[in-house]
Order: C-alpha cells, then sequence, then structure tokens
C-alpha cells in the first residue's frame, strides 16, 4: 500500500530536461489500462516482474539491520514503473530509445538509528539506453546503478545502491513463501470495482550485507520486508491519506496493516491487514479486525510543518494481541523536493507488548502520507 508517483515536471536524461504533462497514479497510462479484479491468479517468478498492462507499480523493500556491536540500522528502496499519458509519449519521444511510453522513479533511505540521523534520495528515469527498467530475462529491476537481481525463483536476491553518501549491498535469503493480500487476489480500496491492487509480499527476508555510511563500513545483518504492487486505478477523491504498518515479531509471526483515513478525519471501512502465521499461512484481516490508534507522542518536522503520530497501538483482537509501537529515530520524514512530490514520514520502529497474555517484540516500518495535505491522485 504505498504511493511514490506524483505530477512530474523534469526527466533527467543525458543531460536533457524534458518537460511532462502528466498526472501520475489515475489510470490515464499509454497502454496501460487493466484494472485490478478478484480471479488474478498469480504465478511466481512471473509475477515478480512487471506488468505493463497496468498503470502503475512499484518493488519496495525495507528493512532493520545491526552490525556485531548491536549498533541498529534501517533502510528503504523502492523502484517504481509508472504508464505516462499518451499525449506526452507523442509529444516528447524523440527515437526509439528514448521512449516515455514509461517513467521509472526510485527511493533510497538510509536511518541511522543510534547516531539519529536520517538520508533521503530518488532518481528518475525513462529507459533510455538501459538506464532504468524492470527484466524478467535478466532476473531484474534497476535505475541507474541501483537495482535488484534476484538469483533463482525462489526470492532470493541481491541489493545494490550507491550514492555519494552511502552504499547498501544486501543479500536477502525468504524464510517463507510469498503472500497475496486481501481476497480473491485483490486488496480492495474502495467501493468501484477496480478501486484495488494485486499486492504481494515477501514478509521475512533474512537480509546480510554491508552500509559505508559517513566514511565507515558496517557488516550488517537483519530481517528485510518486500511489497510489490500493480493497478490501474486511484484512490477516492474523499480520502485523506494512509497510515501502513509492517510487523515482524520475534515468535516468526507477521502482519501487515493499512489505516486509509478520509478527508473528514474518519477511518474507510476498506482499510485491512493480514496475518502470517510461523508457516507461513496468510489470513485477511478485516476493518472490525483490528484497531489502530495514535498514542500520544508526535513528531512535527521543521521542513513541511506536518505533524506526524510517531506512537501506536495496535491490537487484533482474535489473535490476543496488543501491541505498543515506538520509533528509535522520529526524524525519518520524505520531504517532497519543494513540491516535486508528496511528503511522507517512512521509518523503522519497533514493537512490544502481548500476545496471548505473552510478552513479544518486535519491528517494523511505519509510513504515514496525507499529514502535510491531502495526497491528490494515487494509492498506496
Amino acid at each position: 500500500m504505498r504511493i511514490r508517483l506524483w505530477g512530474l515536471s523534469d526527466v533527467f536524461a543525458c543531460g536533457q530536461k524534458v518537460a511532462l504533462v502528466m498526472l501520475v497514479g489515475t489510470g490515464l497510462g499509454a497502454q496501460a489500462q487493466r484494472p485490478a479484479l478478484p480471479g488474478y491468479r498469480f504465478e511466481f517468478p512471473k509475477d515478480h516482474f512487471d506488468h505493463p498492462e497496468f498503470a502503475t507499480e512499484w518493488w519496495y523493500y525495507t528493512g532493520n539491520l545491526s552490525d556485531d556491536s548491536g549498533r541498529p540500522f534501517g533502510f528503504e528502496l523502492t523502484f517504481f514503473r509508472q504508464a505516462a499519458a499518451q499525449a506526452l509519449v507523442h509529444a516528447v519521444t524523440e527515437t526509439p530509445v528514448w521512449n516515455l511510453d514509461q517513467i521509472y522513479l526510485a527511493h533510497f533511505a538510509v536511518s541511522d538509528l543510534q547516531g539519529q540521523a536520517f538520508f533521503h534520495t530518488y532518481r528518475l528515469n525513462r529507459a533510455g539506453p538501459e538506464l532504468a527498467g524492470i527484466s524478467q530475462k535478466e532476473g531484474r529491476y534497476w535505475n541507474g546503478n541501483w537495482q535488484v537481481r534476484f538469483l533463482d525463483g525462489s526470492g532470493r536476491a541481491e541489493l545494490r545502491t550507491v550514492t555519494n553518501e552511502a552504499v547498501l549491498q544486501m543479500t536477502l535469503e525468504p524464510r517463507k513463501a510469498p503472500v497475496v493480500h486481501g481476497r480473491n487476489g485483490i486488496s480492495q480500496k474502495g467501493t468501484d470495482p477496480g478501486n484495488a491492487s494485486h499486492y504481494i509480499s515477501f514478509t521475512r527476508l533474512a537480509a546480510m550485507g554491508t552500509l559505508t555510511w559517513k566514511g565507515k563500513s558496517y557488516s550488517l545483518h537483519g530481517l528485510a520486508w518486500m511489497d510489490h504492487e500493480f493497478f490501474s486505478h486511484r484512490l477516492e477523491d474523499s480520502e485523506a491519506g494512509w497510515d501502513w504498518f509492517s510487523i515482524q515479531l520475534e515468535n516468526n509471526e507477521e502482519l501487515m496493516f493499512y489505516r486509509l483515513r478520509k478527508k473528514n478525519g474518519l477511518g474507510d471501512s476498506y482499510s485491512s491487514g493480514t496475518f502470517v502465521d510461523h508457516a507461513g499461512g496468510s489470513h485477511f484481516l478485516d476493518a472490525k479486525d483490528f484497531v489502530l490508534e495514535p498514542a500520544g507522542a508526535t513528531w512535527t518536522s521543521p521542513k513541511t510543518h506536518a505533524t506526524y503520530p510517531i506512537a501506536w497501538r495496535l491490537r487484533v483482537p482474535s489473535l490476543g494481541l496488543d501491541l505498543a509501537q515506538t520509533t528509535p529515530l522520529a526524524a525519518q520524514e520524505l520531504d517532497g523536493k519543494e513540491g516535486e512530490g508528496p511528503t511522507y514520514w517512512e521509518g523503522a520502529v519497533r514493537y512490544v507488548g502481548t500476545r496471548d497474555g505473552q510478552p513479544i517484540k518486535g519491528s517494523g516500518y511505519l509510513e504515514m502520507t496525507g499529514y502535510d495535505r491531502a495526497l491528490v491522485f494515487g494509492q498506496r
């Protein structure tokens, strides 16, 4: 449940600045018109790669890592594919190699939880001469020198990002099979047919690798999570944003929740979640099956002046689950680069509470959107 795509103003490719007249996430893609409807049959590894008949698609990695001394870090790496509006394709395509029928965006962030530092950046490309893309044949998706490469059909993969500020290289090993969220192949987001996504996750990835950060190299290990969604519809106009939670408990269980928020301040009945048991079985959670409540602590961004609830209480009565969520680093906001994109909070979090009356701990990621202003287009 992620939106990172927006009305874009510029694409930089080989020194050219190409003006874009484009709305992203509206279902106006040049060739991508297929709605997400019930009955979709997933096929792996094929469905780990792109679906150009849908307007919008992303691959979203987050993780909590530490070195041997226990120093903790969080990371986020996301790849997006967005079909361009038909008018844009005809207006600015000079030669086939610079075809603009798809736009590729990527985000990267590092949370230095002990050092209380947060770094984020993004890059934007069209395919061009191998500048960005998704290839099942090559087993990878990439944007410049950022990439994820699948090593086999199980989802085992290598992740790599290179920037001036940070270099991250990780090997990811699935501990459970991919989970399909929602019901009958779709994660429904609204009343209209097709107002949904096809949504897959690897909920427990063993992660091991290195981070070069502020002149030092850290050997890291921990857990990562991967979301992959594709769809052609946008959220309903009544929605302001959402709150999304990934939870990896120490007892080998995981949960995902998304809480849609309306502009009138009320929650949405199409909010939902998934519980993944220790054996990898997935169980759908309807909005009435869980409670998500802000728990007091907030953080106000000095850049955007948005105020985020950074502490939450999460309850699933049927599981005997009651969790308090906090974060070691309040300042994990990705600002919209002076209007070029949406502003949102996405960061590493911790959980402590009880499961069937027994103490339990865990870690995960929290995403909050629409707190500076209501989102105009898109859905997670």
